[in-house]
């Protein structure tokens, strides 16, 4: 090979090398870039003045309208969330006054002296207003925690004192109905919101004494485990089928057997959402005429 060979061989080495090392620095320069915009979209910072996109590759342009799109979806969702918040808000507010005034007057005629006929249509006024309240309250509820509005605030808390706050509020309603409700005496400690869990707990027990027939019997007990606290709410009530075990979950689901008793078929869905929100879950075993079980899981400290 003589040495204009050998020069041109040479040449192409360099060539090829400063190539490479031309295509390296270009790739380590957009890793960088895309390094820089995916940090300032985690700190909250990204906005579509922090880069130049004539100074960027396909690649890197691409990335930046997606998240130049992400960030106008993020804040157009942002501003619904407060229309939202808006909403309920108003309609907490404008409806609290009516059903209060409606359940008032309901009160005042049934002290009236009323012809046999107008008592029950008292009463009925009566039970739909109630219902009505209930209604508004559960659904705005609901709202605020599917929204964000309300948020779930687990810690460690003992479950000792969420069962005595039952006891107090339940007990009374149990031996109306000459039904035995017992808490299991436990000082275990689980991760959950203390108010949001007591409410979840609570839908629980008050369905367990409406499909449990006098002189039954309901028992809260709390058995521990490694990564979660299961607390049993028991009876030995009406049942549930198998094929509505997961339906008693949804949304306004009322089951055929549920008959006359009040309700809006939206407590154990909050229960769920409650209980899911805070990293537990809930579970149902149940046989028609036995009875149910229903374990809620609550995380355990790590």
């Amino acid at each position: 090979m003589n040495e204009i060979g050998i020069i041109f061989i040479i040449a192409v080495i360099f060539i090829t090398g400063g190539i490479v090392i031309y295509e390296r620095g270009k790739i380590r320069r957009t890793v960088e870039n895309l390094n820089i915009m995916l940090d300032a979209v985690i700190a909250d910072d990204f906005s579509e003045n922090t880069f130049d996109e004539t100074k960027m590759s396909a690649l890197e342009s691409k990335l930046y309208d997606y998240l130049s799109a992400a960030k106008i979806s993020a804040q157009n969702i942002a501003v619904e969330k407060d229309k939202i918040k808006e909403l309920i808000s108003d309609i907490s507010h404008q409806t609290k006054t009516p059903i209060a005034n409606v359940l008032l007057y309901a009160q005042l005629l049934a002290e009236q002296d009323l012809p046999e006929e107008s008592i029950s249509c008292v009463d009925a006024l009566n039970n739909q207003a109630e219902k009505l309240n209930f209604l508004i309250a559960s659904l705005v509820k609901l709202s605020r925690l599917e929204t964000g509005i309300l948020q779930l605030n687990p810690m460690q808390n003992n479950l000792r004192e969420v069962f005595e706050k039952l006891n107090i509020q339940f007990s009374p309603i149990a031996e109306n109905k000459n039904i035995k409700l017992t808490f299991e005496s436990s000082d275990e400690i689980a991760i959950f919101d203390l108010k949001w869990t007591e409410e979840a707990l609570g839908n629980i027990i008050d369905n367990a004494i409406k499909y449990t027939q006098s002189d039954g019997n309901i028992n809260v007990r709390v058995k521990p485990y490694e990564l979660f606290c299961r607390v049993d709410i028991s009876d030995n009530g009406i049942g549930i089928s198998e094929s509505e075990h997961e339906k008693i979950f949804s949304r306004f689901f009322r089951s055929a057997k549920s008959g006359d008793k009040k309700g809006v078929g939206i407590g154990l869905y909050l229960t769920k959402q409650i209980l899911f929100g805070q990293g537990g879950y809930i579970k149902v075993s149940s046989e028609i005429g036995k009875g149910s079980v229903f374990s809620v899981f609550l995380p355990m400290p790590k």
